[in-house]
């Protein structure tokens, strides 16, 4: 059986990224929707008919016993001995499942990709525009500054100089994480209260404006999530979040996002575990593993050791 995996495995490694696209689609529409057409393939990929049935011999090759011919509908199924041939990411799956194919691609309008189940998923109602994303994105991913408008509860509206280093989704918001050339720190800001950026082509980036310089960025903490202790049902606590068997779910984050994390997965994260109500079904066992995080304050139930630090505002 080992041997047999081996030479699969090799078998899949020979292949062309696009062969294996295919293929992996192929894996996909057998694993999760239990069904597979010929047209599947090209409607997805825009390969001819030919084509489409050569992917899905070289499938048959590879893994024989995964799919059999279900000649009164003319549809390929699962067989009971269905094994994945990809490992499958669960974020994409989801993503495919509940918002089609597209990948963030332009559609044509009224061409907009679909789901491929009934679904319900909560609207986003803060998500940024995507004249404002595009030139962050830019300079992201080019290493360049950007100059533009921002609108904060201390300030107002001021025009910035930031070097953008990381997009950071917060379950409520975007917000990039950047280095501020007017107040010389590297802070977060949220997308929806910026206007205008531009990418500034001329301008240099320091050294000591770059992530490896940003402490709360680099600096991962390792949170231990325990069954909140006054939870009414521990075990289906356990169940819920794949507890490893020693009872201590252990997830690292970075300093910088901490605080919007623990409120995001609902977090008791006081010390005497004191704050109430089903949605807390996880506590932070150590607190001070916060300590020092920009944005602890934000974690729910969390008090800093010194009663002075509050937190800034954007």
């Amino acid at each position: 059986m080992a041997e047999n995996l081996d030479r699969r495995t090799q078998r899949l490694a020979d292949l062309t990224k696009t062969q294996r696209e295919r293929l992996s689609h192929i894996d996909f529409k057998l694993y999760f929707l239990g069904e597979l057409r010929r047209a599947d393939v090209v409607d997805r990929f825009g390969t001819g008919p030919a084509g489409a049935t050569r992917d899905i011999a070289l499938y048959r090759e590879i893994a024989p016993e995964n799919l059999e011919l279900d000649s009164s509908d003319k549809v390929y199924r699962p067989t009971p001995a269905f094994k994945p041939l990809f490992k499958h990411n669960p974020r994409r799956v989801l993503t495919a499942l509940t918002q089609g194919y597209g990948e963030g691609l332009g559609e044509l309008l009224g061409d907009e990709a679909q789901p491929m189940l009934r679904c319900e998923v909560p609207n986003a109602l803060s998500l940024p525009k995507m004249s404002v994303l595009a030139p962050i994105t830019r300079a992201i991913n080019r290493g360049k500054a950007v100059r533009l408008g921002y609108t904060s509860i201390d300030s107002g509206h001021t025009e910035r100089e930031l070097v953008p280093l990381a997009l950071v989704d917060i379950g409520i918001r975007w917000h990039v994480r950047a280095f501020d050339r007017r107040r010389k720190q590297f802070r977060d800001f949220v997308f929806t209260r910026m206007d205008e950026p531009v990418v500034l082509e001329d301008s240099s980036v320091q050294r000591e404006e770059t992530a490896e310089f940003d402490m709360q960025w680099s600096r991962i903490i390792e949170l231990e999530l325990v069954p909140h202790p006054e939870h009414p049902s521990p075990e289906i606590v356990k169940m819920d979040y794949e507890f490893p068997e020693e009872g201590v779910l252990r997830v690292r984050v970075r300093a910088a996002n901490a605080g919007y994390m623990l409120r995001r997965w609902s977090v008791d994260c006081s010390s005497d575990h004191h704050l109430r109500g089903l949605e807390y079904a996880l506590w932070l066992r150590d607190p001070l593993a916060l300590y020092g995080a920009s944005n602890a304050l934000l974690a729910p139930g969390y008090q800093a050791p010194r009663s002075d630090r509050e937190i800034k505002a954007l």
